[in-house]
């Protein structure tokens, strides 16, 4: 299995969301923020350099009228 490189913030952001779901909380980005120490704004760049690398996948809200936002799932490794 090929290794993928991350950055520190990288990392924490992905540790994050693992935790996140961990506990069976969701993983939207203000929680996401919270759980990392990063501000909202900071999360924009590794959450999508993570999702390009196929190690976060995004979901939008299912239902109609109770958006919270997108949500950011952690891939299982195989």
């Amino acid at each position: 299995m090929q290794q993928v490189q991350l950055s520190e913030v990288e990392q924490r952001v992905y540790q994050a969301v693992t935790a996140l779901e961990s506990r069976g909380q969701v993983p939207y980005p203000d929680m996401i923020a919270e759980e990392s120490g990063l501000a909202q704004e900071q999360l924009n760049a590794p959450l999508h350099l993570l999702t390009e690398k196929g190690l976060l996948h995004r979901e939008d809200s299912p239902m109609a009228g109770l958006d919270f936002g997108p949500r950011f799932c952690a891939r299982q490794m195989a």
